[in-house]
Order: C-alpha cells, then sequence, then structure tokens
C-alpha cells in the first residue's frame, strides 16, 4: 500500500458569476484561516482562482464546502501530495479579474473557449506537423519547461499576449492551434481571444500542465524540463517517461539546472535560473548591482542566521 504524504496541494479556478465579490472575499478569509489553509485566492465578479495548501483533512472538507455551494458544484481540483504547506500565509484578495488580458472588450469563458483536449488527445496532435503550438504563459516560467516545438511568445504578463499574438501570428488564423498554461486557467480566456481575432481552430490543453504530467497513459511525453507553479515549490516535474530533459541553464555559470531563486535585491525581485553554487558566490543576485545592493536579502539572512546561532 503506498503511504500518503501528509499535505495536499489543491489548485482550481472557477470562471462563474460572484455578487459582491469583496464580501465573498472577506467571508472566504475567514474560513480558509478557521480551517487553517495556507495559499492564495483571488475572486472576481467572474469567479474564483486559487492554490491552497493543508492537511487531508482540512484539504478534503474545503473541497466538500466549496463544492456544497451550487456555483462550485462541478469544481475541478487538481491535487498534489506534499510533506508540508506550500505557503507560508493565507490570502484571499478582491480583483477585477481572475486572470487579466486587460480587453476592452472583456471575455467570458463559459460564453466562449477553445475546445478542451484531454492529455492523449493533446498529445496526438503535438505530434501532427503543421499544427501551431502556443504557450500562454509568461516568460519567467517558460525558462525552466515548456512543450517540445511550442511557440514561446516573449511576454513578461498574460496581458500582453494579444499584443504579441496580432504582430507575429496573424499568418496562423487558418491552422490547428494547441494552447497551454500550467492549470487551463489563463487557457480559458486566451482561445476564447483567439476565436474573436479570426482563429478557425483553436484547442486548449484540458487541465494544463498539471495534469498533463499525471495522466498514467501520456506520462507527460512531449513536455521537456519542469512546470512552473505560483507556491514555495516552485517547480514540479511533468515529463515521466525517460524522455525527460533539463533545458535551463545557470544564469551564472551555464550548468544544466532547472532551479529557480528570487533575486535577493528587494527593489530587483527577478526570478532566474540559478545553481546552489552559484547562489552562495553571487549571493543570490542576477547582477553585481544587485548583490551590492544595501538591502541584499541574502546578506540580512545570513547575519541573521549568525545571531540566531
Amino acid at each position: 500500500m503506498t503511504e500518503h504524504k501528509p499535505y495536499r496541494v489543491l489548485l482550481y479556478y472557477k470562471y462563474v458569476p460572484i455578487e459582491d465579490h469583496e464580501a465573498f472575499a472577506k467571508d472566504h478569509l475567514k474560513f480558509c484561516k478557521d480551517l487553517g489553509l495556507k495559499g492564495r485566492i483571488l475572486v472576481a465578479h467572474e469567479g474564483i482562482n486559487g492554490t491552497v495548501s493543508g492537511t487531508w483533512e482540512q484539504t478534503q472538507e474545503y473541497m466538500d464546502t466549496l463544492k456544497s455551494d451550487p456555483r462550485f458544484k462541478d469544481i475541478v481540483f487538481k491535487i498534489d501530495e506534499a510533506d508540508g504547506h506550500a505557503f507560508k500565509k493565507m490570502f484571499v484578495r478582491p480583483r477585477n479579474e481572475i486572470v487579466s488580458l486587460k480587453l476592452n472588450d472583456d471575455l467570458d469563458p463559459n460564453q466562449i473557449t477553445g475546445k478542451h483536449l484531454p492529455p492523449k488527445e493533446f498529445l496526438k496532435y503535438l505530434q501532427q506537423d503543421d499544427v501551431v503550438v502556443i504557450d500562454a504563459r509568461n516568460d519567467y516560467e517558460t525558462q525552466i519547461g515548456h512543450f517540445r516545438n511550442a511557440i514561446i511568445p516573449d511576454v513578461k504578463a498574460f496581458r500582453d499576449l494579444p499584443k504579441w499574438i496580432r504582430e507575429n501570428l496573424s499568418d496562423a488564423k487558418d491552422k490547428k492551434v494547441l494552447t497551454y498554461c500550467t492549470g487551463g486557467i489563463r487557457c480559458e480566456k486566451f482561445t476564447g481571444f483567439l476565436i474573436k481575432e479570426g482563429f478557425k481552430d483553436v484547442n486548449q490543453l484540458e487541465g494544463g500542465i498539471v495534469e498533463y504530467g499525471k495522466d498514467p497513459e501520456v506520462q507527460g511525453r512531449l513536455y521537456d524540463g519542469k512546470c512552473y507553479v505560483f507556491d514555495e515549490r516552485i517547480s514540479v516535474p511533468v515529463n515521466r517517461t525517460d524522455e525527460d530533459v533539463v533545458i535551463s541553464h545557470c544564469h551564472h555559470c551555464g550548468k544544466e539546472v532547472d532551479r529557480l531563486v528570487n533575486c535577493a535585491n528587494p527593489e530587483c525581485n527577478r526570478q532566474y535560473v540559478c545553481c546552489p553554487e552559484c547562489e552562495e558566490k553571487y549571493h543570490r543576485s542576477c547582477s553585481d548591482e544587485c548583490r551590492e545592493h544595501p538591502r541584499n536579502r541574502f546578506e540580512l539572512e545570513r547575519k541573521q542566521a549568525v545571531q540566531h546561532n
């Protein structure tokens, strides 16, 4: 019998109207804190988007309670086992959108979105010629992993994607398009945008990269590297075959590594690829300027550790 890890991490979203989303967010924060969960949840008029961690009992009660609300009865939870919390605190924040494309005419995925492809079907199309595969994530996410032969837009934020598509892929409107993101939420809106732009055959990976890597038949095939996640884990494995490779290199020494760190300069905070040796050598800083910054967190943390010991 397989032994379970003591904690679980839940990733989920649901596009559904939420009246007075600010009041909902306030009540939901209290509920999560009372349960003992930690994580980050965004709530808007258009729905909910969250990642939380807790014990098996805590996460089960959370899922059961959310599903007891008619608005969320069919919400899908992506579940990972963990050794401990994946977050340090619990936040529930009201927002204008749960994912932001910043379009003048916003999209409702319940009205317009691409065709959902389960992992096995997505893999089938991945291997066909004349298919356009678009990564819908930001550049700091794609640097450590992506699908083989995918188009990687040079965007720092999801809201920059429409402009990039208009400038670079307007000639692909008659081709079969496959899109993917971490858990699926961004593709719900992104594919709707593509359809409104005139793309004829628009498809999205159901459940995102996270579920693709868990599919027992697919086993993450044709995904190279790791998947960036928005919690303390930073990245999770996807490809569970012998084809698994490391595609990223240390910013300083060039060694193959898929390890991300936040620059210790609080005014920079850039996430970049860094091996453990260079993190120590360069004080977890992406540049000389950041290393010499008077509030460099690496130096402060080191001094605090010395004082504590």
